[in-house]
């Protein structure tokens, strides 16, 4: 989809509805999934993002004038009892024929407002604390509606989902996550490097 920002016309793929056939993930994308730009979206570690369907009801309430439907926020799976206190960043699990692992945390940007109709929707979003996250593809694969998630392998720094995603959005920051954090190789190393930027203990 095109839509005009500040005077420019910008692509966006963030526009995505429910669809009852499989999907196939890549280990840079998922097949046939716009991504306008490849400088911050795709790539091993934003394969794929995921979100909670548990969270919608949420932001239903916030925003009952919208059309609601999965995929309002951008993602290629919507997952139900997707606990994000109980998901950890590292983790593997099966999910169709594909073998995914936990990855780095969204940030979200003015794409998410233009959709919703309002910028303060960003600020909404990282006070919420439940942000998904995106997902690193370490075998390719097929996935469809109803396939589950299988744990594999537990990741052994345990920092959850959503422990990350406020531990980046926070002025204070605990010292310990950050550790567990900047030390793992589900994070790109370019954004474990500003984690350990921001550790203070030795």
């Amino acid at each position: 989809m095109t839509f005009i920002w500040n005077g420019k016309e910008e692509t966006t793929g963030i526009y995505k509805k429910p669809t009852n056939k499989p999907i196939f993930l890549t280990k840079n994308d998922v097949i046939n999934d716009e991504i306008s730009n490849r400088l911050n979206h795709g790539g091993y570690y934003k394969a794929c993002y995921m979100f909670s369907a548990e969270q919608y009801p949420y932001w239903e309430k916030l925003y009952p004038e919208l059309d609601w439907s999965w995929g309002m926020f951008g993602e290629n799976l919507t997952v139900s009892d997707f606990d994000e206190n109980e998901v950890f960043l590292g983790d593997i699990y099966k999910v169709g024929n594909a073998l995914v692992q936990i990855a780095q945390y969204r940030q979200p940007c003015y794409k998410l407002g233009y959709k919703f109709g309002t910028q303060k929707v960003i600020k909404q979003f990282v006070e919420h604390g439940f942000g998904g996250t995106y997902l690193s593809i370490l075998e390719e694969g097929n996935v469809k509606v109803n396939d589950t998630f299988t744990l594999m392998e537990r990741a052994e720094n345990k920092i959850s989902v959503a422990q990350l995603f406020n531990l980046v959005h926070s002025k204070n920051k605990d010292q310990h996550l950050l550790k567990i954090a900047a030390n793992s190789k589900a994070l790109p190393a370019k954004k474990r490097t500003l984690l350990k930027s921001h550790i203070t203990e030795s």
